[in-house]
């Protein structure tokens, strides 16, 4: 009966599936196991999100690499010189590392910049084909900005949200509270990443996207709470 869902739906499943799992566990068992297997989790997202991205064209795969390559790039300032982000360092819980950073950091990059981008632009994109008449639709222009400055916004809020437990998780670890500098930063690099998700010509139709940004926003807004 899978035949009866797509490919959305099956990952969406999935993905609460392992989400639950890793909270429960979180919360209430071994935490050792679960952190230990951050690296499957976000693996496991990537790959879902590949495949139900549809129509992976030149532009997609170019995006990706480029959110990746800006990712790893970024972060091996920050560890380094601490010239972005503050003064931080990254645990072994990501796995391997060039020059003190992981290696998935850049997927988790990816991650956030493409489901912030898409979910602002489906959402913007339901809106404008509910407004009556062309008069009241927004300019082309507006729209883009909403995409990059709006997207831009939801990349932050989500690093805030997850920057205490990532500490507690030992993702990584500041020296000190966490500096507003770091969101400054974060803010800065997802507008030019957002502005390259907005030109590059992909499709930009996935509801699954939408859903994985949910449940980790969820995932993370109950880890924050309750976790000790």
């Amino acid at each position: 009966m899978l035949t009866n869902f797509t490919k959305q739906d099956i990952a969406t499943a999935i993905a609460v599936f392992f989400h639950a799992i890793g909270l429960a566990g979180l919360l209430y068992f071994d935490k050792s196991f679960f952190i230990n297997a951050t690296p499957f989790n976000l693996l496991l997202s990537f790959i879902l999100l590949l495949w139900t991205q549809p129509e992976k064209n030149s532009s997609f795969w170019l995006f990706l690499v480029a959110c990746y390559a800006v990712g790893f790039m970024v972060e091996l300032v920050g560890v380094n010189t601490s010239l972005l982000f503050g003064h931080y360092a990254y645990g072994e819980v990501l796995g391997w590392k060039v020059k003190n950073v992981p290696l998935l950091i850049g997927v988790n990059w990816f991650i956030i910049i493409y489901c912030s981008g898409i979910s602002i632009h489906m959402l913007l994109t339901r809106l404008v084909n509910r407004m009556q008449g062309d008069a009241a639709k927004p300019a082309a222009s507006v729209k883009a900005l909403s995409v990059i400055v709006d997207g831009a916004t939801m990349a932050v809020f989500f690093d805030w949200l997850m920057e205490p437990v990532a500490v507690k998780l030992g993702y990584w670890a500041w020296e000190g509270p966490i500096p507003f500098f770091n969101y400054g930063c974060w803010f800065g690099i997802s507008l030019l990443l957002l502005a390259l998700f907005h030109v590059t010509k992909f499709n930009k139709q996935n509801k699954f996207a939408v859903n994985l940004l949910l449940i980790q926003l969820m995932f993370f807004l109950i880890l924050r709470t309750f976790m000790e």
